[in-house]
């Protein structure tokens, strides 16, 4: 089933077809983005960045997704920050500075690899989009998401490297966490070019053209910084290979109806190149659509990715886990073929449920997973989402 003759083949068809795409749009530095950008009619164009850091308050739901995992020491983690804003529409024509325009909620875990357990933590508070007024803030010139004393920020680095002058400006996220039982004081640095998802960022979701998102990824973020657990406090290795990525869509319209929920994977591989995968799925498990992208790891990620078209990506499961709190059972190991090989995905651990009943409603799996190769190579780690399995997901 994952022949050796079959994944070459899968690979040269792969790299063949990046070749010819980057012949023609590869990124010779971040700073000749704008340059390159080829505007498409619903994708997005790379010179309105940094506006698209930012929020979108005219679309329905927008999140910002930023998962990785770090050593410290003999002690691995794993990290997972998201915020999200969510449009009331009853709302918008009101004129009062206090009126809820938008619900801002967020969640943020941290699975320790040896002491086999997740911890997690939520929050949502009203925004009315009034400077000065609001716990919850979502600036709309960059990314900058305020939730009381949780939030995410950009900013532009410049980053030397040995004794050559700085690089071009990079995005750098510092993400700020406070638990009851973990704090997260992370710096995540851009280390390869911007990743538009589907079609010049215009992601689909559905059988029908509005059935989409606009989505971008910034994969293969260095990581720097601390992570307290229980009131131990783990330095991130410095001299460690560290991954994180960073995930940002918005839509009005995200899921074709009937759709219960989807299986996703962002993963970094340790040769620098980067694996996106999903499928929506009905009530019935069979899939609704599939996608994703693969992009090299050379030239630091300037290559042109090679986009799934429907039909390219399959999630078969292999290995359930039950979970005690909620009774779901979840798929903790899949094998999942796309155009780049036939991958084997393991959950670092089983238990990483997460129970956001009290901001989202709903209970989802989402987790540290690594990735292996047809060939049963391990190469690479990233993170496994899974929603719809305790019941049907609402957006």
């Amino acid at each position: 089933m994952r022949p050796d003759h079959a994944n070459g083949l899968l690979r040269r068809h792969l790299m063949g077809l990046a070749a010819a795409a980057a012949s023609a749009s590869a990124l010779p530095s971040w700073a000749g983005w704008a340059d390159l950008a080829q505007p498409g009619k619903e994708g997005l164009r790379l010179s309105d960045f940094p506006r698209h850091f930012g929020s979108h308050p005219e679309v329905r739901t927008e999140w910002w997704y930023l998962t990785g995992h770090a050593t410290s020491g003999g002690r691995a983690f794993g990290f997972q920050v998201t915020f999200f804003r969510s449009r009331v529409a009853a709302t918008q024509a009101m004129r009062s500075g206090f009126a809820a325009k938008h619900l801002i909620f967020a969640h943020a875990a941290v699975t320790d690899v040896q002491g086999k357990k997740l911890w997690s933590d939520q929050r949502i508070a009203r925004s009315s989009g009034t400077a000065g007024l609001d716990v919850a803030t979502a600036s709309e010139s960059d990314t900058a998401l305020r939730l009381r004393d949780w939030s995410l920020r950009r900013e532009n680095v410049r980053v030397e490297q040995g004794n050559q002058a700085a690089t071009p400006p990079r995005s750098r996220y510092s993400a700020h966490i406070t638990s009851p039982d973990f704090t997260l004081a992370l710096q995540c640095t851009e280390t390869q070019a911007l990743l538009l998802q589907g079609a010049q960022g215009w992601s689909r979701k559905g059988p029908l053209p509005n059935q989409a998102s606009h989505y971008y990824s910034q994969p293969q973020l260095s990581v720097s910084g601390s992570i307290t657990l229980q009131g131990q406090t783990f330095t991130v290795d410095s001299r460690a290979k560290q991954a994180a990525w960073l995930d940002h869509e918005w839509s009005d319209e995200l899921l074709a109806p009937h759709t219960a929920g989807w299986d996703w994977i962002g993963m970094n591989l340790f040769d620098g190149s980067t694996l996106t995968a999903f499928r929506l799925r009905n009530e019935a498990g069979q899939p609704v659509w599939d996608g994703g992208s693969f992009r090299t790891g050379t030239n630091q990620g300037r290559d042109a990715p090679y986009i799934f078209s429907r039909g390219e990506v399959d999630f078969r499961p292999q290995r359930r886990w039950k979970s005690p709190l909620s009774q779901t059972s979840y798929p903790v190991e899949w094998i999942v073929r796309t155009p780049a090989d036939f991958y084997t995905v393991k959950a670092v651990i089983d238990n990483q449920e997460l129970d956001s009943r009290a901001t989202t409603g709903a209970m989802y799996w989402e987790g540290l997973s690594d990735l292996f190769d047809s060939n049963g190579h391990h190469v690479g780690r990233g993170y496994l989402e899974m929603t719809g399995y305790s019941k049907a997901l609402q957006m």
